[in-house]
């Protein structure tokens, strides 16, 4: 075995942005436990394949009584998700199916670790407890093995008009306004139940820059517009052990090759749109890895829905041309298109779709 290469040295110290964050939050929640808040465990929906579960949770501190006052499906105005104080090196008992392993939360509360599972594929509970926490159960998905194609969404300006890269409309949207007053971009909930009702096995992921304070908000926008159900992957908007801000561009590339890691017999179906990253993240992964990814769909923006997300009415990205298509015919196909029901018409032409392609005739 040839010696590792040598990575230049830096320094453990966790950078100056990560320390004042955790002594602000030690500060923090020594006040608020002399008030009587106590230890919570935040569950988001988790995932697993054959043999394993990727468990996703988060450890805060809540006002007496918050759990039983109001439960995590009840709507909040923005700014409440984000009103809470996060403790770290928790320690969190989890049960998956009688099998019991212990897992850390991390300097933020947050709890991703993966651990063994022998839960046959679809949808489970797993229970989530700690020593000062009382015990809440966790959605997860077991992917089924035989899956061959599998469906990955962006959120923002992809299934939910919130023009939220720019800074001052991502304040409003994330903490001020109402959850319920955010609207579906026009067919997407349609293209993807025709995605997913013709491939039963094929799993869906929703990739976003959002905070995980949001999961619950997200979850149920999903659910209540008839989107199909699957775990979100969502970021900490804090400071890092390296710097100031949580790179989004960063955060949707390693999400998007742990997918690739996780299930490598599965080609995706990449949806997202053009006011960002998306079709660069997406094409940069169909160069790395061609057999695992089946299409790049983009929801193309208006020209004002442009200048909302980045401040220029061009796409941050032109449009892949006939020509790119010629001088790479091994490319995954990529389609533009305004909206879902548009989107649909163009993958119905190509003749894409989730289905296995050993069962297209």
């Amino acid at each position: 075995m040839s010696e590792p290469e040598r990575q230049p040295t830096r320094s453990s110290r966790p950078h100056l942005a990560a320390r004042v964050e955790d002594a602000l939050y030690r500060r923090v929640a020594w006040c608020l436990r002399r008030r009587g808040w106590t230890l919570r465990i935040e569950p988001f929906t988790c995932y697993g394949g054959e043999g394993w579960v990727r468990v996703l949770a988060r450890t805060v501190l809540a006002p007496p009584g918050a759990a039983r006052a109001r439960p995590r499906s009840a709507p909040l105005r923005g700014w409440r998700r984000f009103a809470i104080a996060q403790v770290s090196g928790v320690a969190i008992d989890v049960d998956v199916a009688g099998t019991r392993r212990r897992v850390v939360a991390d300097r933020g509360g947050y709890v991703d670790s993966v651990v063994l599972s022998d839960l046959p594929s679809g949808w489970h509970t797993i229970r989530l407890s700690g020593a000062q926490a009382g015990a809440v159960l966790a959605h997860v998905l077991v992917v089924d093995p035989a899956a061959r194609t599998g469906l990955v969404s962006d959120v923002d300006d992809t299934v939910m008009v919130t023009n939220v890269p720019r800074p001052l409309l991502a304040g409003w949207n994330a903490l001020v306004r109402n959850e319920n007053a955010r609207q579906p971009v026009p067919g997407m909930a349609v293209l993807y139940d025709r995605l997913t009702r013709d491939a039963p096995t094929a799993p869906t992921f929703y990739l976003s820059t959002g905070a995980w304070n949001s999961e619950p908000a997200l979850v149920r926008f999903l659910h209540r517009h008839g989107y199909p159900r699957g775990p979100l992957l969502l970021t900490d908007w804090g400071p890092t052990q390296t710097g100031w801000f949580r790179s989004g561009r960063e955060h949707k590339r390693i999400e998007l090759r742990r997918l690739v890691h996780d299930f490598p017999a599965i080609a995706w179906l990449l949806v997202g749109d053009d006011g960002q990253h998306d079709p660069q993240l997406y094409r940069a992964l169909a160069d790395e890895h061609p057999d695992h990814v089946h299409a790049i769909v983009i929801r193309r923006l208006t020209p004002a829905q442009q200048v909302l997300a980045h401040g220029s009415t061009v796409a941050s990205v032109a449009p892949a041309t006939s020509a790119d298509d010629v001088a790479a015919p091994l490319r995954p196909p990529t389609l533009y298109g305004r909206d879902g029901t548009e989107l649909r018409s163009l993958l119905a032409a190509r003749g894409i779709s989730l289905r296995d392609p050993a069962d297209v005739p």
